[in-house]
């Protein structure tokens, strides 16, 4: 598995094609569940790898002006833009997650973990806490089944997150979800990480 193999022209691709199983069309629920108990709307949030983020339209609709949407692949924000009309341009990152330098209070996790080659994860955990200000959190879901050598979607499971995370979290939450869509109940974990 070639480090780069799911490059920006990989992504841009399924989108023209519109190979985008994982587009549920509406916000996760336990995702949309943790947005609604969330009191502080001046929060500065980000949803890397982002793609159509109806998340991020949740977000910003119900009054967290400070969200930020990040994808390698320019569609899905294209997409988010004709949606959510009223967001900010420069409140979209049409960019690498590795080279983005601002930091923020939340960063909600939704299937991007996933889709990177699970070479990247290390890389991964240490940027998710270099982007996070003193005490944020990133919270939403990581797959629960076998890591697998195709994807994406790429599995992992409780103990290797655990492994994994530890290093730059306080793992607040990491247990099964139990509000799932039909599609993913029983191959989900919600999770709450604060930055250590």
């Amino acid at each position: 598995m070639k480090k780069n193999e799911f490059n920006k022209q990989y992504w841009e691709d399924l989108y023209k094609t519109q190979q985008t199983g994982w587009n549920i069309g509406y916000p996760s629920t336990p995702i949309k569940d943790y947005i609604n108990q969330l009191e502080n709307k001046s929060l500065e949030i980000l949803i890397p790898g982002a793609g159509n983020s109806y998340e991020a339209e949740h977000l910003w609709n119900t009054g967290f002006k400070n969200t930020y949407v990040l994808d390698i692949a320019k569609q899905p924000l294209e997409n988010f833009k004709q949606r959510v009309t009223s967001f900010p341009e420069e409140q979209l990152f049409h960019q690498d997650f590795f080279k983005l330098n601002k930091q923020f209070d939340i960063i909600i996790e939704q299937t991007f973990f996933c889709a990177l080659n699970p070479t990247l994860r290390e890389a991964y955990a240490e940027k998710m806490h270099q982007l996070l200000k003193p005490n944020g959190k990133m919270a939403g879901l990581l797959f629960n089944f076998p890591l697998s050598e195709s994807g994406p979607p790429f599995g992992g499971s409780l103990t290797e997150y655990k492994s994994l995370f530890s290093k730059y979290f306080k793992i607040k939450t990491l247990k099964p979800s139990i509000n799932s869509i039909k599609e993913r109940q029983g191959k989900e974990l919600f999770f709450i990480f604060e930055k250590l």
